[in-house]
């Protein structure tokens, strides 16, 4: 029997790839990306959670702020982890929902985790007068300028976000505290202070901090909506929750928008 040779041409065959005709467009690929790698973080973060509590956290039990700063460590390890060495779940992710490979150009771009949150513009319009925040308290305000950097870097929000709310909740008084037991420039109760990580809530650097972190939850949460996002951190979750939107209470609402009033003062003051 004679052999029966095949005549196949290879560079026909193999000299382009497969072609695959994506239904995502290059912005909607770089949200699932990020969305991978923000998964793939936050699972990084807890295998690091877990691994600490064995030693008390990497700066030890007795040490100021310990837990807030392990926190914070933790967080940018897990970050940096993810979007340089990689664990590979953010890469099957990505083809799972896309099918295809998580391009370098994807995999090594900055995700909005450790960037700044994007805000929705039709959001942070007030609903009502304006309102300004005073000179004094403008004056105290700025004494805590370092903190509301490093809070807004460390988290990825505006830092005159958290001017605003700071500006709302204490006037920038330190040493606040409401009829509820809130306390401090954030005005944090003390279960979302311990959630923080936050041990000393009249110490401005743990209490800002603390608060920020808390915000870029809900902020997150909320995907960038600030108003559900300030609903949520005055009135809670659960009431946001309760009411599929921002509640119908007076407070809240004045809330929102003095916080927002206070964001536009911020904003024009820096133009």
């Amino acid at each position: 029997m004679e052999k029966v040779s095949l005549k196949i041409n290879n560079d026909k065959h193999l000299s382009k790839p497969i072609e695959i005709n994506s239904r995502y467009d290059k912005k909607q690929k770089e949200k699932i990306a990020d969305a991978a790698k923000q998964f793939e973080s936050l699972l990084t973060s807890m295998m690091l959670k877990s691994m600490n509590k064995t030693t008390g956290g990497m700066f030890g039990e007795e040490g100021y702020g310990s837990d807030l700063y392990s926190t914070v460590f933790e967080q940018e390890i897990a970050s940096y982890i993810s979007e340089t060495k990689s664990l590979g779940i953010a890469d099957v992710l990505y083809k799972k929902i896309t099918g295809e490979k998580l391009a370098p150009e994807l995999r090594f771009r900055r995700s909005k985790q450790i960037s700044q949150i994007e805000i929705k513009n039709e959001s942070v319009q007030p609903d009502s007068t304006k309102v300004a925040p005073s000179s004094e308290s403008l004056k105290r305000l700025q004494k805590y300028d370092d903190h509301i950097n490093e809070a807004a870097q460390s988290f990825g929000i505006d830092k005159n976000i958290i001017k605003s709310i700071i500006m709302a909740e204490s006037a920038a008084n330190n040493k606040a505290v409401s009829s509820a037991k809130a306390k401090g420039l954030m005005q944090l109760i003390d279960s979302t202070a311990t959630d923080m990580g936050v041990r000393n809530v009249f110490n401005p650097k743990e209490n800002i901090l603390g608060g920020a972190k808390y915000f870029a939850q809900m902020l997150r949460q909320y995907n960038g909506d600030i108003k559900l996002a300030l609903a949520a951190y005055n009135a809670g979750p659960q009431n946001v929750q309760k009411y599929n939107g921002v509640p119908p209470f007076e407070e809240t609402k004045n809330y929102i928008n003095k916080v927002l009033n206070y964001l536009n003062h911020f904003n024009e003051s820096e133009q």
